[in-house]
């Protein structure tokens, strides 16, 4: 029953959750012996399509580049702790407007968060273009789901404190872009990828957006017998800011589930806190009550808050397969208190080719 007093909280937004990573082909220039018939393969290349720019040049020296089109599908779940901060609570049209409640920020007198952590996967399709043969430029769009768990301890100074776990689960779409900058030296490489995606939980109206950047340096090993095929391994970090702050509304009555059957434990349930709280909260549990008995909880809650990832950064290990510079397989780990993996499937072509001009 007390759990119901502060359920709206389960609304805190999961875009924050699903952030995305990548890895790509690179631009590499082959220096052992054993791979001179295969380079000298590659400086024979007659290039002649539009991307990468620059991409004949490539060719010419001997530096093997990626196909410039690709389309990578990929699974990614994510556990990671959040913290909330700067809570704060009001009300919207009471009394048809007359007297409005503005958002007051709430002490731990009377609201605290514990641990709070939150558990994501998620879908997504993420198309690219390498514009220079160390250039990628790429798009992502998925959808997934979330689960935010949240530990509440309200009114945890009275003599009879709330403390429980909340949890809610909702979906969320993702879109956004980035930039990948690559290139390597023999079988050594090293990339920088960022990007910022915007992530539309189902219970908010608008999208967060949040900024992921990556450090990977890694190890290519090249078949011997298949030039084109390779392993290759890496360990890096992953940098993540979100939006920090979140505004949102939400009718009482909606955010209290069954609300019809439980007002009036409700209303008990508060004014057993009245004196024990300080003015302010005195006054927010007055202005629950009164939205509870004489407007039936249409009155609209408004809340804000700061939210941030607990740890912004965190370790990546991972590795590729690469069948031919059509077909790849990745995999990445992330390791710290954001716990991650991503599966990748990509599938590369060549693209446009120039137009051949037409002597005078």
């Amino acid at each position: 029953m007390k759990k119901n007093i502060l359920t709206f909280l389960l609304l805190i937004p999961a875009g924050l959750i699903t952030t995305q990573t990548s890895f790509s082909q690179y631009a590499n220039k082959r220096v052992k012996d054993k791979y001179a018939a295969y380079t000298d393969s590659l400086k024979n290349i007659d290039y002649n399509r539009i991307f990468p720019f620059w991409g004949s040049k490539a060719y010419q020296r001997g530096i093997d580049i990626p196909f410039p089109f690709g389309i990578m599908a990929n699974y990614f779940w994510v556990n990671q702790g959040i913290e909330i901060n700067n809570f704060q609570l009001g009300f919207e049209n009471a009394y048809d407007g007359l007297l409005d409640f503005p958002l007051q920020p709430l002490s731990d007198t009377i609201l605290d968060f514990g641990n709070n952590s939150n558990k994501s996967w998620s879908f997504n399709v993420r198309p690219d273009l390498w514009i220079f043969p160390f250039i990628d430029l790429y798009g992502i769009f998925g959808y997934g789901r979330s689960e935010t768990t949240i530990e509440v301890n309200a009114f945890q100074y009275t003599t009879s404190p709330i403390r429980f776990t909340s949890v809610v689960e909702q979906g969320i779409t993702t879109y956004g872009a980035g930039v990948l900058l690559a290139g390597g030296v023999g079988p050594v490489w090293i990339s920088m990828d960022n990007n910022i995606t915007w992530n539309k939980p189902e219970l908010l109206d608008e999208a967060t957006m949040a900024w992921v950047m990556g450090l990977r340096m890694g190890k290519l090993f090249r078949f011997r017998n298949k030039p084109q095929s390779n392993l290759s391994f890496w360990a890096g970090t992953m940098y993540l800011s979100m939006q920090s702050e979140t505004v949102g509304a939400i009718a009482l009555r909606d955010a209290i589930p069954d609300f019809d059957n439980t007002k009036q434990q409700l209303i008990q349930d508060l004014e057993d806190k009245k004196g024990e709280t300080g003015l302010i909260g005195d006054r927010l549990i007055d202005r629950l009550i009164e939205e509870i008995e004489q407007r039936n909880g249409e009155s609209e809650v408004s809340y804000a808050m700061d939210k941030k990832a607990k740890k912004p950064w965190n370790m990546l290990v991972g590795m590729q397969y690469q069948i031919n510079k059509t077909w790849q397989f990745r995999a990445e780990g992330g390791l710290g208190d954001r716990m991650s993996l991503l599966l990748s499937l990509n599938y590369r072509f060549m693209g446009f080719k120039k137009n051949k001009r037409i002597p005078n």
